[in-house]
């Protein structure tokens, strides 16, 4: 990867990390209740957008406080090289990443959902920049990826209450305690997938129980943004 290259990502990576770009004109007041979500999850080596790779990737589609269980996902990716501590983490041995599916396959199904759903993450940074990256390396441009982050609503929230936010006050886990959500099991993309889309709906009812808040009310939080992903259009 050249040097140019590099700084291009990071300066994705930073622009994601301070909100990401303006959201669409047509789309700023869609109302979140009436807003198709589909929740993402990716499973990495590494905290390094730039030496991370992808294990496993899960997805789950919702809307108006309902999972449609019947439209989730879940694919291991194929993968070899050092995996630091990922098959500790997320259980996946070797050999099963070695037999699992292509990215770029994944890749081609999660695109169908680019224009029609905006995208849920905890931690949409860390998990859009790899996207990035990898959609960039198979040719792949996602224009206006609209995304909501869980985690930075929460930390939005956590502010309004203290100074200093106690150690791992936003993690996915401790996010859900806080709105009394049961324990979910953690470390595999769907299940935490399917984790997320269930915060995000017990984060927005909290806020917004007559549904009326538009996509464009929630920006102050910093946890909507939008970003296009992949590779240039030149």
């Amino acid at each position: 990867m050249t040097v140019e290259r590099k700084v291009t990502l990071w300066q994705r990576f930073r622009q994601w990390l301070s909100g990401g770009t303006a959201l669409p004109d047509s789309r700023k007041n869609q109302l979140l209740v009436d807003t198709p979500l589909l929740a993402v999850d990716l499973e990495l080596t590494s905290l390094d957008p730039q030496k991370a790779k992808v294990t496993s990737i899960g997805w789950v589609e919702g809307r108006a406080g309902s999972i449609d269980l019947s439209q989730c996902f879940y694919s291991v990716i194929r993968a070899s090289g050092d995996l630091a501590q990922s098959p500790v983490i997320h259980g996946l041995t070797a050999e099963e990443l070695a037999q699992g599916r292509h990215i770029n396959e994944v890749l081609a199904d999660l695109a169908r959902y680019a224009s029609t759903h905006v995208w849920v993450f905890h931690n949409a940074g860390l998990d859009m920049a790899v996207l990035n990256k990898v959609m960039a390396a198979n040719d792949i441009f996602l224009p206006q990826i609209i995304t909501l982050d869980t985690l930075k609503l929460a930390v939005y929230q956590l502010q309004k209450q203290h100074e200093v936010l106690p150690p791992n006050s936003a993690t996915l886990t401790v996010c859900r305690q806080r709105l009394n959500l049961p324990l979910a099991p953690a470390h595999n993309a769907l299940d935490d997938a399917v984790a997320t889309l269930q915060l995000w709906f017990a984060q927005y009812y909290s806020m917004d129980p007559k549904g009326r808040m538009s996509l464009q009310d929630l920006t102050h939080t910093q946890a909507v943004g939008c970003m296009n992903l992949g590779k240039t259009s030149q």
